[in-house]
């Protein structure tokens, strides 16, 4: 299988059929939705609103990010392994994003500080 021949399947993706499991990932760990609706709008400039429609209508992963409204400047602060890839060292601009959201939610869900996950 050729790199990357998964990620037609990750982009097509519902973000709402994903989203349920980061709030279980999150709250099984004690943390909250409002964090995570947090972490999501730092990422990508979602309202409350404009996620909830995100969520409402469907959209895979690669609509998601099309349609952020901005997505944080500071993500190249986001570094570390997630599903055995180093964030930084993704080369598809799409799968990084993807995979700085998977980073967010897990130092969520491993109790880090909110500040530092929000790199301030």
């Amino acid at each position: 299988m050729k790199p990357g021949a998964n990620n037609e399947r990750v982009f097509r993706m519902a973000f709402a059929g994903v989203y349920p499991h980061y709030v279980t990932k999150v709250e099984k760990k004690g943390r909250t939705k409002e964090e995570l609706h947090t972490v999501i709008h730092w990422l990508t400039g979602y309202t409350d609103k404009g996620l909830q429609k995100v969520i409402d209508t469907k959209v895979d992963f690669a609509t998601f990010f099309a349609k952020a409204p901005k997505l944080n400047p500071n993500v190249h602060l986001i570094t570390g392994v997630i599903c055995g890839y180093r964030v930084e060292d993704i080369e598809d601009p799409l799968m990084q994003k993807i995979r700085y959201l998977d980073k967010l939610v897990d130092e969520l869900a491993k109790g880090r500080a909110m500040e530092k996950i929000l790199r301030k």
